[in-house]
C-alpha cells in the first residue's frame, strides 16, 4: 500500500520507496548514531537494550520485507489500524522495560527523562514530519493518492501513539484503597512488612453506629492489588474495602516527580 509509517522505520520505508534499497539497511545505518546519543544520555543500560533492539528489528526488516512482496490485507485503513496497533504494542511492551528499538524513541525517552509528557505525544510530533514527506516521495502515484496514502500514514501513526500511551499507563496505573477493619493494625503491619507499601491511619467514626473507626489508606499499583486483597482477606474476611484509580502518584515507590 506504500504506506510509510513512523519513526525511522518510516523513513528507511521513504528511503525503499524512493531508491529501492532494503529498509533493514537504512534502519540500521540510522539507528547507529542514535544509538551513541542513548549511550551518552540514557546510559549504557538503555544503550545495550537499544542495540540488542535496533539489531533485532533490523534483521526482522531485512528478512521478511522479500517474503512479504504484497499486502496481506487488501483494504488500507485496515492495514493502518491493523499496523499501527501492532506498533504500539511492541513499542509499550519495550518501553516498559526500558528499552528501545532506536529511532524516535530514543527523542521520546531523551525528553520524557527531564520532562512530565508522555513518550506517545513526542513521538507523535515527530513522525509527522516523516509521514509527510511520503508525499514528496511517491512520485509514482497521482497527487489525490499521495494525499490518500499520507493520511493513512497518519490514520497508523496516530494509532499506534494511543495504543503505546494505554500500555504504559497501565503500567504505571495505580489506586488508593481504603480499608475498614477492627484488625486495622495487623493488616497495616503486613502491607508495610510483607508489600513494602507506605500506610496511613486515620481516626473515623461510624455515622450510624456512632462508634470510632481506624481507617488504612494506602497506595500500591494495580496489578499489586489482587495481592493486597489477599492479606486482607487473610485477617479479615469482614472488612469493607474501596478502591479508586488515582490519576498519578509522584514520590517514594512510585513516579518522579519531572520539572
Amino acid at each position: 500500500h506504500q504506506i510509510s509509517g513512523s519513526g525511522v522505520s518510516g523513513i528507511a520505508a521513504i528511503v525503499f520507496y524512493a531508491t529501492g534499497i532494503p529498509m533493514g539497511y537504512t534502519y540500521f545505518a540510522i539507528n547507529v548514531v542514535l544509538i551513541l546519543i542513548a549511550l551518552k544520555i540514557l546510559g549504557t543500560g538503555f544503550g545495550i537494550k537499544t542495540i540488542y533492539g535496533v539489531v533485532l528489528s533490523a534483521i526482522t526488516l531485512r528478512v521478511l520485507q522479500p517474503l512479504i512482496p504484497a499486502a496481506v490485507v487488501q483494504e488500507k485503513f485496515m492495514s493502518a489500524i491493523i499496523g499501527g496497533m501492532l506498533c504500539g504494542t511492541g513499542l509499550g511492551i519495550i518501553f516498559t522495560q526500558g528499552g528501545s528499538t532506536g529511532g524516535t524513541d530514543i527523542i521520546a525517552m531523551v525528553v520524557t527523562k527531564y520532562r512530565n509528557i508522555s513518550p506517545g505525544r513526542v513521538i507523535l510530533l515527530c513522525d509527522v514530519i516523516i509521514i509527510s514527506s511520503s508525499y514528496v516521495v511517491l512520485t509514482n502515484l497521482a497527487s489525490a493518492q499521495r494525499i490518500e496514502t499520507m493520511v493513512y500514514g497518519f490514520v497508523t501513526m496516530a494509532i499506534q501513539a494511543y495504543t503505546l500511551d494505554a500500555i504504559l499507563s497501565g503500567n504505571r496505573q495505580s489506586v488508593q484503597i481504603l480499608i475498614f477493619s477492627r484488625h486495622y493494625e495487623r493488616i497495616a503491619d503486613q502491607i508495610t512488612t510483607t508489600m513494602r507499601r507506605g500506610v496511613t491511619v486515620i481516626d473515623g467514626t461510624g455515622w450510624y453506629t456512632k462508634e470510632p473507626q481506624k481507617v488504612i489508606i494506602t497506595l500500591v499499583r494495580k496489578q499489586e492489588a489482587s495481592d493486597l486483597y489477599r492479606i486482607i482477606k487473610s485477617i479479615d474476611d469482614k472488612a469493607f474495602i474501596t478502591v479508586a484509580n488515582v490519576m498519578g502518584v509522584f514520590g517514594k515507590g512510585f513516579e518522579e516527580l519531572k520539572k
